[in-house]
């Protein structure tokens, strides 16, 4: 090997060392801080669309998350992976799916990281999660105090489970869904309240722990995962009344107004035009199909409007206790607004109830990630954007604000590392730990001016992304070509540039091939391969 040759593979090698190392070296070099640790609440939506709570845009009432955001930050450049497991391993591990082994299915454990759980319990905290955990472990085991919710994709809102007496047969796309209850897992789990649903139901147990721990001096992490509002579509009736012919006018009629109030509020402004819209016609539609239609999207809207009043909830009890003014809140969502359509033969009754599953559908995805393009498993904005909210009292400054800081589900756990100053851990129980990839986000809470300097990058199923600086470049199918877009001057993706940056379309491509050689686990971490 000559000289020069020796020389560059050094460097290469030396570059790849500390692109993984760095942000483990500068935790643990971080003096641990004398301010007491602050609480924190993440909670996250499910198939939740862009536009679909009020101050990104909607018409649902979501009163809580709107204060929360008049008290805090909205970021308009965030995101996640297109789909629930890949998005929530991130969120969990700050790693890409393809480095924690839950790209391609969520059957195995996490690999070669430590959830958000584990790492708080190091710093101090007490860990407690209430909700939905797409995955193979019961979080019990992976560093959580409690845990109370469905471990699986999706499920009934008012019964998981097997019939109960006087009741008809609830609405099963799969059977055995697993259930846990701290440290006991179910398959099927049926519960015994005949008042059980949900969303009210995971924060139930949240409110029971908060106040568990109400006179403990140790900070506490809530995880509140909410399956609200993935299909089935299921509310209560008195929710769907609110929004009983607020749909009558169609799919562009709701487009247009959402659109509007995000140009007025100022969440968007001229760059962001209306992206090609992929719904049907509403005249085109018979009105039995019109009735349907203003039924689904009634029961999405009660389903959202009822996580608002719960999380209006966990508010109320943190403000009891003293604690909401040093509380750092994360809103999220895990997905863009889900085109999928659930068919069951044995599903009956009327959409809403426990008897039939009844999915969105493509025509209000679209509408519900307004101004964006397309929506869940793409590659796209509609499918990888998420509203998010970040709120802190006693920690943020200048409330009220946007920011349009490109930001991921990675950087959760950065976020979280430099808040609570604990070493990230190089092994934990024995297992290896792949550094986090991720940013902090404390930079855009405290109003000061983040950096970005790695680009961010997306796969799932057949969408592809690169985001670097402005440019992002994106496809749907691997045979499909690249697009290229601007994102400062065309946030919403409607010009193509490709053809004419032909430069940037070849340098960018490569950079997507050396971060997936980089990223597997099967190349990079052979003895720990398992699950892909």
């Amino acid at each position: 090997m000559n000289k020069t040759r020796f020389t560059r593979l050094t460097l290469f090698f030396a570059a790849s060392v500390w692109w993984n190392a760095a942000p483990a070296q500068k935790a643990a070099e971080r003096p641990r801080t004398e301010q007491p640790l602050p609480n924190i609440l993440l909670i996250s939506a499910d198939d939740l669309g862009w536009s679909d709570i009020g101050c990104y845009g909607s018409e649902v009432q979501t009163p809580n998350l709107d204060e929360l955001a008049r008290q805090g930050v909205r970021f308009t450049q965030f995101h996640n992976t297109s789909k629930s497991y890949p998005s929530r391993s991130c969120l969990l591990t700050g790693l890409y799916a393809q480095q924690n082994g839950y790209f391609k299915d969520a059957r195995g454990p996490l690999e070669n990281s430590v959830t958000l759980g584990e790492y708080l319990k190091t710093a101090g905290y007490t860990t407690l999660w209430s909700g939905k955990h797409h995955g193979a472990e019961n979080p019990r085991t992976r560093g959580f105090d409690h845990f109370y919710g469905l471990r699986d994709g999706a499920c009934n809102y008012f019964n998981p489970g097997c019939q109960r007496d006087g009741e008809g047969v609830p609405a099963q796309k799969v059977k055995n869904r697993f259930w846990c209850v701290e440290k006991q897992t179910y398959a099927p789990f049926t519960p015994k309240e005949k008042d059980f649903y949900t969303t009210d139901y995971f924060t139930n147990y949240a409110l029971e722990w908060l106040d568990e721990y109400a006179g403990s001096e140790k900070p506490f992490f809530l995880y509140l995962a909410y399956n609200a509002p993935h299909d089935p579509l299921m509310a209560w009736p008195e929710d769907i009344a609110k929004y009983e012919g607020k749909y009558r006018d169609g799919y562009e009629a709701v487009r247009r107004a959402r659109y509007e109030k995000q140009r007025s509020m100022g969440l968007i402004d001229d760059r962001y035009r209306l992206s090609e819209a992929t719904f049907r016609k509403w005249e085109s539609l018979s009105d039995e199909e019109r009735a349907v239609e203003e039924r689904k999207m009634a029961v999405y809207a009660a389903m959202i409007d009822r996580m608002d009043q719960n999380i209006g909830r966990v508010i109320c009890k943190l403000k009891e206790q003293g604690k909401f003014d040093d509380t750092l809140i994360i809103f999220v969502s895990d997905n863009g607004a889900s085109a999928e359509v659930v068919e069951l033969k044995d599903s009956y009754g009327e959409i809403g109830s426990m008897t039939c599953w009844t999915s969105l559908g493509p025509d209000w995805a679209n509408v519900a990630n307004t101004p964006l393009r397309y929506f869940k498993n793409y590659s796209y904005q509609g499918g990888i954007s998420a509203p998010m909210i970040a709120a802190w009292p006693n920690g943020l400054r200048n409330p009220g604000r946007l920011s349009d800081f490109t930001g991921h589900f990675i950087d959760i756990m950065a976020t979280f590392v430099d808040l609570a100053g604990a070493p990230y851990p190089e092994e934990y129980k024995g297992r290896r730990i792949v550094p986090y990839e991720g940013v902090s986000l404390l930079p855009v809470i405290r109003d000061e001016k983040p950096v970005r300097e790695k680009p961010l990058f997306w796969e799932w199923q057949h969408g592809r992304a690169v985001r670097d600086g402005k440019w992002k470049l994106v496809k749907h199918g691997s045979d499909a070509p690249w697009s290229l877009f601007d994102m400062e001057v065309d946030p919403s993706e409607t010009r193509d540039l490709a053809a004419s940056h032909p430069e940037t379309v070849t340098r960018m491509n490569a950079m997507f091939e050396a971060w997936k050689k980089r990223v597997s686990i099967t190349k990079a971490h052979p003895h720990l391969k398992k699950n892909l």
